[in-house]
């Protein structure tokens, strides 16, 4: 029997396994150069230079996967995490050369349901415009034409922002004691493959804050990165930003 069961280190104990959770299968079901097509909303094509995008705060969480497959937050690793992407997004927008502006404390907590908001509207779009074709909706004709709608004017309000950028990333990692339940269940099936390792998943998108309109909008789902890490924390924000509208 021939067992075969790719593993990645991430820090200590705990390990990173191949992510093999069914959304992710769906998401890797989708053609990756037509999921590029259609990163834009029809019509948009870049920033206006003299606008502003307002950066709301990442909504970002990281768990641990016990043995019995079950996501534990960890508080710890979140806050690294949150401080390694702020920094990381504080330099990226220098080569983005757009003009920014982020919000205080209060706004952000004023904005937050909005945030949410931004997250379940952003899942709707990797499912139903970036997975596989049985999970689009006819009535966007294959379009990215999405919005959040105009309760968006809220932040415009706050901030004078023309646009604004949000992003949510949950990154999870198989603990020491996962890795060995799914190294001993693979065995146990001889050799097939065992779901349930780490997963790190991200949505950004680009709104314009008139309307709510969704102009850009790029997603992650893959097994690997690690925002615990500084360095590494800075390629998942470069990979979650690959092809953002430049300036016009």
């Amino acid at each position: 029997m021939h067992l075969t069961i790719p593993l990645r280190r991430a820090s200590g104990c705990a390990l990173r396994l191949t992510a093999g959770i069914v959304f992710l299968t769906l998401l890797a079901l989708s053609h990756p150069a037509a999921a590029q097509s259609k990163n834009r909303a029809p019509g948009f094509e870049a920033l206006r230079k003299e606008a502003t995008v307002a950066i709301i705060p990442t909504d970002i969480e990281l768990f641990e996967i016990s043995a019995g497959g079950v996501l534990e937050p960890k508080a710890d690793w979140t806050e690294a995490a949150l401080k390694h992407f702020k920094a990381a997004l504080n330099e990226k927008k220098k080569s983005l050369g757009i003009k920014s502006i982020e919000l205080t404390d209060k706004d952000a907590d004023d904005v937050a349901e909005i945030n949410a908001l931004h997250a379940a509207v952003a899942r709707s779009i990797a499912l139903h415009h970036f997975g596989p074709g049985f999970y689009n909706l006819p009535t966007k004709e294959g379009k990215l034409d999405w919005s959040l709608g105009e309760v968006t004017r809220e932040i415009k309000k706050k901030t004078g922002a023309d646009y604004a950028l949000f992003s949510w990333i949950r990154d999870s990692y198989a603990s020491g004691e996962r890795v060995m339940t799914i190294i001993l269940l693979a065995l146990l099936s001889r050799g097939q493959a065992v779901a349930g390792g780490g997963a790190q998943v991200g949505y950004a998108s680009l709104v314009e804050l008139d309307t709510g309109r969704v102009l850009w909008f790029n997603r992650l789902a893959r097994g690997t990165g690690d925002l615990r890490e500084a360095d590494k924390a800075a390629e998942t924000l470069n990979a979650l930003l690959a092809d953002f509208p430049g300036v016009k």
